[in-house]
């Protein structure tokens, strides 16, 4: 009989790893190990990362793990993209780092299934309004799988967003069960009228404003 074969490593393409604060959401200011995975299958009309839709780097899963370790082996790990659901290789990915010890977080964007995300997972899903373009392409079912750690983020551009966005947060209850962000669109709206707008209609959301662009502009986006 001949020996099986040696299993080769789990690789994913990777643009980036890196630390920051991180910049949004409700872990905001926390200084953070990022993975940026490459691809993504949408096509936002204000997208801040264009440069992770190239083809990327292929890293094993233990050389990602050894770039965390030489950083610090910090406890807040973010695996972001373009779209990280698209690779298969990001299931392993965050199963190893939960193995570690270390809390998850995956942003999303709300275009791929949840179902097989880690329950453990933090999971920071997009919901696009219209001016994004990609509002047909959300997989609404993916609601089901978010609970109250989780988190559903509307990036908005103008009042029609606002609109759109509050109607669905209004329509679907989510803040009975899980964290709801409004982020203005960086350049496009003014973060004062956005929260002008939740204030006035006493919106049960979360404003949130992108930290790593008034520290650093667009030299280091998170």
């Amino acid at each position: 009989m001949k020996p099986n074969a040696p299993v080769p490593p789990i690789t994913v393409k990777v643009c980036e790893t890196f630390v920051s604060l991180q910049g949004e959401g409700t872990h905001v200011g926390l200084p953070t190990f990022f993975v940026r995975l490459s691809g993504c299958n949408l096509s936002c009309s204000w997208c801040d990362t264009l440069y992770a839709r190239e083809e990327g780097t292929p890293l094993t899963i233990e050389e990602i793990l050894i770039r965390w370790r030489e950083e610090g082996a910090l406890p807040w790990v973010q695996i972001t993209g373009g779209e990280p659901l698209l690779q298969e290789g990001v299931y392993p990915l965050m199963e190893a780092f939960l193995d570690e010890g270390a809390s998850v977080l995956l942003e999303t964007n709300g275009s791929v299934s949840l179902a097989r995300v880690p329950r453990r997972v933090i999971k920071i899903m997009d919901l696009k309004c219209p001016s994004s373009g990609m509002t047909q392409q959300m997989r609404w079912e993916n609601l089901a799988y978010l609970s109250s750690p989780d988190q559903v983020k509307f990036v908005i551009a103008n009042r029609d967003d606002y609109e759109w966005a509050r109607k669905v947060v209004e329509e679907r209850y989510l803040f009975l069960y899980t964290q709801v962000l409004f982020s203005p669109a960086y350049g496009l709206l003014k973060p004062q009228e956005l929260a002008e707008w939740i204030l006035e209609d006493r919106l049960r959301v979360r404003f949130q404003i992108q930290l790593h662009k008034i520290l650093w502009g667009e030299k280091r986006g998170v």
